[in-house]
């Protein structure tokens, strides 16, 4: 322990940039979490689906969607989630469950969902390479 203060007392701007660095990433983690839904493990989203009714809105390219999906997904690439938004806005009573490959974008979308007065977005963490990883199945139906 005393060898860490030392470090830490002689490489001061190492442990500012560090701490910066930390706080940065938490405060684009709440950023994220705020506007574009809390993300949600695969666990939860099939306890959504079935408790709830959740419909799930995969955002990959219709190519890879056919590969394998969540299903019953609605397949909504990104590129055109706009052209979609009203289909989308028939399923606003039940929650959403967004999915990609790997998270990031069903983040964005759920912001972009969010601003257009979605309020239960979820996206799912991790992607359907969580979903796969989890054991869960997909379809190619």
């Amino acid at each position: 322990m005393l060898q860490i203060s030392e470090f830490l007392s002689n490489h001061l701007m190492l442990t500012v940039a560090l701490v910066t660095v930390l706080l940065g990433i938490c405060a684009n983690e709440l950023v994220l979490i705020r506007r574009g839904g809390q993300r949600i493990s695969p666990a939860d989203a099939v306890r959504m689906i079935n408790d709830r009714g959740a419909k799930v809105v995969d955002l990959r390219a219709p190519a890879d969607f056919k590969r394998g999906h969540i299903l019953d997904a609605l397949n909504v690439p990104m590129a055109k989630l706009d052209e979609h938004m009203a289909s989308l806005r028939k399923q606003q009573d039940k929650p959403l469950v967004l999915c990609c490959a790997l998270g990031s974008v069903a983040t964005q979308a759920g912001i972009k969902l969010r601003g257009a007065g979605f309020t239960e977005v979820y996206p799912l963490a991790g992607g359907v390479g969580a979903w796969q990883n989890a054991g869960l199945p997909l379809t190619g139906k």
